[in-house]
């Protein structure tokens, strides 16, 4: 099951029916979808919403997950924190590839105040804490306020990959140097 984490600002939590308009808004966005998968999309109904919150909830999993991120203070969603296994390139780019991605869509909004960042980090310790021996996290090659995310959170980067999403990405990966010492 999703497990709700706490950091200093911030609440990630599975995501919830009431989420839907949060969803709807952060996906509707150019702004937002322009760096998401080989060929961006807008969503441009509630139905589409409805249903990645479904996607969301789906990835029901001990370790990895989907949450919403809200500010502690006052609750106001401000973005999506994802921990999950990233498929493969090849002709069903749903088969798991045996990697953890990391990755994050945050509301435009919220931008430039750490929160992505922030949210990462718990997530990694989370996944670290939890067994897993790497992580890795794929961007656009133009976004580089991701990839700036990716090395703020200790990411290395590897160079570019085809391997994942049939699409041609930056490769970060972080080691959980706790593992099997």
């Amino acid at each position: 099951m999703t497990k709700a984490i706490s950091t200093e600002r911030l609440i990630l939590r599975p995501w919830e029916e009431t989420d839907v308009d949060f969803v709807f808004d952060l996906y509707s966005r150019w702004v937002v979808q322009r760096f998401i998968g080989t060929e961006p999309t807008v969503m441009d109904s509630r139905t589409q919403a409805v249903a990645k919150l479904k996607s969301f909830q789906a990835l029901d999993h001990p370790v990895h997950g989907i949450w919403a991120v809200t500010r502690k203070d006052d609750g106001v969603q401000v973005g999506t924190l994802l921990l999950k296994p990233i498929p493969k390139s090849g002709e069903e780019p749903t088969e798991p590839s045996g990697d953890v991605e990391i990755g994050w869509h945050f509301h435009p909004d919220h931008w430039g105040n750490g929160f992505a960042s922030e949210a990462a980090e718990a997530v990694l310790e989370h996944g670290f804490a939890s067994g897993l021996e790497r992580v890795v996290a794929v961007t656009n090659s133009a976004n580089t306020a991701s990839q700036s995310v990716c090395r703020r959170i200790g990411m290395e980067h590897k160079g570019t990959t085809k391997k994942y999403y049939n699409d041609t990405c930056e490769l970060f990966v972080v080691e959980n140097t706790t593992a099997a010492s």
